[in-house]
């Protein structure tokens, strides 16, 4: 898929699963509950406490984009550095997300024609990403930041597209895409640790359903 293919499917779509520390051996399973729970975007993060966290990251990209790559997109987070970024590309990744702003991944992102959607906390660097040439900025930890914050700075910055990440639950998403976001990320309520530890693959279907349920309800609402 072209770059704008990508960002029209993550407008469409609107929520990131977020995998964070999944074994290689649970990607399959896991990866196959989220997709029967309806979710098509996901974001395999780079651990920087692992020794070699780019090779096993991009190892886990490869697989699901050779696996499931009809069925979902699949990105990178946590990317902090330009070998990362291009290490994802190679793996068949078509989107970049980072905790940061930081111009030569966002530049490095652009240049293979990738999404970007750096993260960003203050209107400066939510600005800042947007003039670097980021795709959308993410708010993070909006959790943290609250739905009060998310809406004051949509205000005056409503051209910028803006995703959250932090603190969306199922009960929650008409709040988040209310406040003006247009889309979010989403890790462990998601992706549920003791239910990757324990192979209740399962578990992580209903809960990617109700997520997916709750976004189809907004819409229909509007």
């Amino acid at each position: 898929m072209t770059h704008d293919e990508v960002l029209a499917r993550i407008g469409q779509e609107k929520l990131v699963a977020i995998l964070r520390g999944v074994p290689m051996e649970r990607v399959d399973g896991v990866v196959g509950a989220l997709v029967r729970g309806g979710v098509r975007i996901l974001e395999f993060t780079f651990d920087h406490a692992e020794p070699d966290c780019v090779a096993g990251n991009a190892a886990k990209i490869r697989r699901t984009a050779q696996r499931f790559g009809d069925q979902v997109l699949v990105g990178c987070g946590t990317t902090l550095t330009v070998q990362e970024v291009e290490a994802a590309h190679e793996a068949g990744a078509c989107l970049v997300i980072s905790p940061n702003v930081d111009l030569a991944v966002i530049r490095r992102t652009r240049q293979l024609d990738m999404v970007s959607m750096p993260g960003a906390l203050t209107p400066t660097e939510i600005v800042a990403a947007h003039q670097m040439g980021a795709d959308i900025v993410k708010l993070f930890p909006a959790g943290e930041l609250g739905l009060g914050y998310i809406k004051a700075v949509r205000g005056p910055l409503r051209h910028i597209p803006m995703s959250a990440v932090g603190g969306v639950k199922p009960e929650n998403v008409k709040d988040y895409l209310d406040a003006g976001v247009c889309g979010f990320g989403v890790g462990g309520p998601l992706v549920l640790a003791n239910a990757v530890k324990s192979g209740d693959d399962a578990a992580i279907e209903a809960r990617a359903r109700l997520f997916t349920e709750a976004i189809r309800a907004w819409e229909a609402e509007r």
